[in-house]
């Protein structure tokens, strides 16, 4: 009866494009429907349940990623710093202000300069420096397209990343002209606006972009007199540099005096650490990951899960560790998983629907896996799942991951029957149906979550 149910639904969704699905049952290891599922396929998102999973295995859920802050000079009795002063990044996805809230409502780059004040440097003569050697120097992963590369959500990789690596860049109206910041005005970095004010409008049309030729800011467009500041997040692509401005301005709106500018650079192996600052649990940072399905913690954690294994925080050394985790712990085919990044929005990403459940079930009795569960939006009642199959036997049940680009729907995950019994699912679709895909998923979520035996 369940096999012939999803199978309708699947038939009568879509016209073109590739199905990938398979059912088991946690409680037997039965499995309850399997259509290609050794079917190599785009998962996108859904690529994110790997990340997470050799993330866990590797650190455990209460591991910390720790930015070192180093020096390279002698402090004096009157805190002056003779040399450099280096913020060394490990890879922590959450130096960003938007993650204040799990510091006391601070932003994690004030609360470094905080622990450099505590130290008892009060000048620095040298330059601040941002230093990200953790990983390789390539910062866009094989296979994401060009028309991507400008959105938030496909940020450059850096072991080294604040906000991010997006900038707000604030344009204003004033009687004297337009005037053109970042949202953080003591960010010392280029800026060069030609943006003009039009007298009447409340409108604005700009343009704003990161100029890597002459390593400055470009600001392009006109604001109405009449309007309001307009913020424009732009991707930084130098994201050391950038993380190295932000730390300069944390320290100078502490009282710290730096007389040098910021600039990206490797710390010498003679450098000696200040202080350091520890990121949230990790089992936090894939609650977010997965929550919000986000990318830029995603291709993190995946580069440090590589060094962890490889001592080499790159994608080609985080796909092969995850293949060796998943042929050694779960039972996978090596050649069932290729993992050109670490969120799913690679174009060479791919995956076979046997070799997600393989993992889902892996991870459902790893030591960790109450926690992995519990970063999984539920069905009807949270994040990427909020709006969908609600009022069914599958809201405030069904656990999943969800995945979606103009040519993937997908969702993977948990979810119990009428009888209680646990199942791991996985459905992918590749093609251009994508809405009807969608709806066949959901329903066939619905269905799992109403079976009995």
């Amino acid at each position: 009866m369940l096999r012939r149910d999803l199978s309708q639904l699947i038939n009568a969704s879509t016209i073109s494009g590739e199905w990938g699905v398979m059912v088991v049952s946690l409680a037997t290891g039965d499995t309850l429907f399997s259509r290609e599922a050794d079917e190599l396929l785009l998962p996108a998102s859904t690529m994110k349940l790997y990340t997470a999973a050799l993330a866990f295995e590797r650190f455990g859920p209460a591991h910390q990623f720790r930015t070192d802050v180093l020096r390279d000079g002698f402090i004096a009795a009157d805190g002056t710093l003779d040399g450099n002063l280096y913020l060394k990044g490990a890879g922590d996805p959450a130096l960003g202000a938007r993650y204040a809230r799990w510091n006391d409502g601070t932003p994690p780059m004030q609360s470094i300069a905080e622990l450099v004040y505590a130290s008892g440097v009060r000048r620095i003569r040298g330059d601040i420096v941002g230093d990200a050697s953790a990983f390789e120097s390539r910062r866009v992963p094989e296979g994401w397209r060009t028309r991507y590369l400008q959105a938030g959500y496909a940020a450059r990789v850096s072991a080294l990343s604040v906000n991010e690596n997006i900038a707000n860049v604030v344009v204003r109206s004033t009687a004297s002209g337009a005037t053109v910041t970042f949202d953080e005005p003591l960010i010392d970095l280029p800026i060069h606006p030609t943006v003009t004010v039009r007298p009447g409008s409340r409108s604005a049309r700009i343009r704003v972009w990161q100029d890597t030729t002459e390593d400055r800011f470009r600001v392009h467009g006109w604001i109405g007199a009449l309007s309001p500041e307009r913020t424009y997040r732009v991707v930084v692509e130098q994201p050391e540099r950038f993380a190295a401005a932000a730390f300069r301005a944390a320290l100078q709106k502490r009282g710290i005096i730096v007389e040098g500018g910021a600039r990206a650079e490797a710390a010498p192996p003679e450098a000696e650490r200040l202080t350091a600052w520890a990121s949230p649990p990790l089992a936090q940072l894939v609650l977010t990951m997965n929550g919000e399905s986000n990318n830029h913690f995603a291709e993190l954690l995946f580069r440090n899960a590589a060094r962890s294994v490889r001592g080499v925080g790159s994608a080609e050394a985080a796909n092969e560790a995850l293949r060796s985790f998943l042929a050694e712990r779960a039972g996978v085919r090596r050649d069932a998983v290729y993992a050109a990044d670490g969120s799913g929005l690679s174009t060479l990403d791919r995956v076979t629907t046997r070799s997600m459940v393989q993992l889902l079930a892996y991870a459902q009795q790893a030591p960790w896996g109450e926690v992995f569960q519990a970063t999984l939006p539920v069905a009807g009642r949270s994040e990427t799942l909020r709006t969908r199959m609600r009022r069914t036997a599958a809201d405030n049940n069904l656990r999943g991951k969800t995945g979606t680009t103009n040519d993937v729907s997908s969702l993977a995950g948990y979810v119990r029957t009428k009888d209680g019994e646990l199942l791991a699912f996985a459905f992918l679709y590749n093609g251009r149906e994508l809405w009807r895909a969608r709806a066949a998923i959901d329903a066939m979520g619905v269905t799992l979550a109403g079976f009995a035996r």
